[in-house]
């Protein structure tokens, strides 16, 4: 079958396959073309390349064409399952949808933690690898890379204005990087008797709060690197401390399969909450817009037995997540459905969905108020560690034991 090619394509075409022969070197079958073509004299500088650039922007089209045809299959899903369009959603309904937008590949072992920056558009991901690489979300391109722990990296966190980095590791070892100018390592901070699991900054970015395998919390003061406290009750490792939006508080959780709730100033541990039937992996505060959904969902009608909160989500081994009023120290909400642990939990930004990440492999979204699950996000080859959702851009990006860190595109 012929190619239905114009006379002057047919001439580019040629002039194009000229200049690959002639670059390649390929002198003797250069001659022949040229004399069976009738091409006279020397190929003008434009067509340098051209083969090649035309050859690759070819696949690359087709992989464009399969991306677009799976949103697309994506769409038609939903669109007969009678899904909002996005027309119809606002923001805040707008939730994660396959495909992702970018895999990015580049750490040598599994993904523990990945996090956005509160201001610009990178986010950072820990490893067991032992290095925290940052990226670009909205290119998907590799920024850089932080050395200097020496065992993996269980935990990292940024204060609210994104100047500095925090980091934990199974090194025993805290450290304190500057996000702003040098991206060095500033401090080093140690205390822990054995492998740190979590790392956070209080609200106002003067304290960082750690937990660890010895079984402790503690509170490092920024600006010295000194602890200044150590929250002891837990009997097991402790997973992971968070403090509360305002800084009274902070929720832990940990093998010993409690949730507790800490009073900032004086130390002493105001609740314990029990119902998990496993090892708590993740904790979460939810967001002052959640507290309707979370009424609701727990059946109080809003005039009279509404509940105050402040609430927490908590995320287990025994493949469940729960919903917790701290104040009145009672679990309000149960969400099952994960064929396995759960290990990130974060609220959406807008209050009405939360999202999981779990060792099946998915991502989940929950719709808060009715209690189910709205969307499963085949999201990874080997197990979801960790998730988080920006707080004002339409993007979550999750973390797995397959090395690759994945950005998800919400509408």
């Amino acid at each position: 079958m012929k190619m239905v090619l114009s006379q002057r394509q047919r001439e580019e075409l040629n002039k194009a396959i000229a200049d690959y022969l002639g670059s390649n070197g390929y002198m003797d079958a250069l001659e022949a073309f040229k004399k069976e073509a009738d091409m006279p004299g020397e190929v003008e500088r434009k067509f340098g390349g051209l083969l090649e650039k035309k050859w690759t922007s070819v696949i690359r089209l087709q992989k464009k064409v399969m991306e677009l045809e799976s949103k697309l299959n994506e769409a038609e899903k939903e669109y007969i399952e009678g899904a909002p369009t996005r027309g119809k959603r606002s923001p805040n309904e707008w939730i994660p949808r396959p495909p992702e937008k970018f895999c990015l590949s580049g750490h040598r072992a599994p993904v523990t933690r990945v996090i956005f920056h509160p201001i610009f558009s990178i986010m950072v991901s820990a490893s067991e690898d032992a290095t925290i690489k940052v990226w670009d979300f909205e290119t998907g391109e590799y920024e850089r890379t932080l050395k200097g722990h020496t065992d993996s990296i269980q935990d990292i966190a940024f204060d609210s204005s994104g100047k500095y980095l925090v980091s934990c590791s199974a090194d025993m070892s805290i450290k304190l990087w500057d996000f702003q100018q040098s991206y060095e390592c500033i401090r080093t901070m140690l205390g822990h008797d054995h492998n740190v699991s979590s790392v956070s900054f209080m609200p106002a970015g003067d304290f960082v709060i750690s937990s660890s395998r010895d079984k402790t919390i503690k509170m490092w003061e920024v600006q010295t690197g000194y602890c200044v406290k150590t929250f002891s009750g837990h009997r097991d490792w402790v997973r992971m401390v968070r403090a509360s939006h305002d800084g009274t508080l902070l929720a832990s959780c940990s093998n010993d399969q409690t949730v507790r709730i800490w009073m900032v100033s004086s130390k002493e541990c105001r609740s314990e909450l029990r119902a998990h039937e496993h090892v708590i992996e993740c904790i979460a505060w939810a967001p002052d817009a959640s507290a309707a959904a979370i009424n609701e969902a727990a059946g109080a009608d809003n005039k009279k037995g509404a509940h105050l909160g402040p609430f927490l989500a908590s995320g287990s081994r025994d493949k469940s997540i729960r919903i917790w009023d701290v104040g009145a120290g009672i679990c309000l909400v149960l969400l099952t459905g994960h064929d396995n642990w759960v290990r990130g939990v974060v609220f959406h930004p807008g209050g009405k969905f939360l999202v999981s990440a779990s060792d099946d492999k998915t991502l989940r979204v929950w719709d808060i108020r009715n209690k189910r699950c709205q969307k499963t996000l085949e999201a990874h080859k080997h197990f979801c560690t960790s998730l988080d959702f920006h707080k004002s851009h339409p993007y979550v990006i999750s973390g797995s034991v397959d090395q690759t860190v994945k950005v998800w595109e919400c509408r």
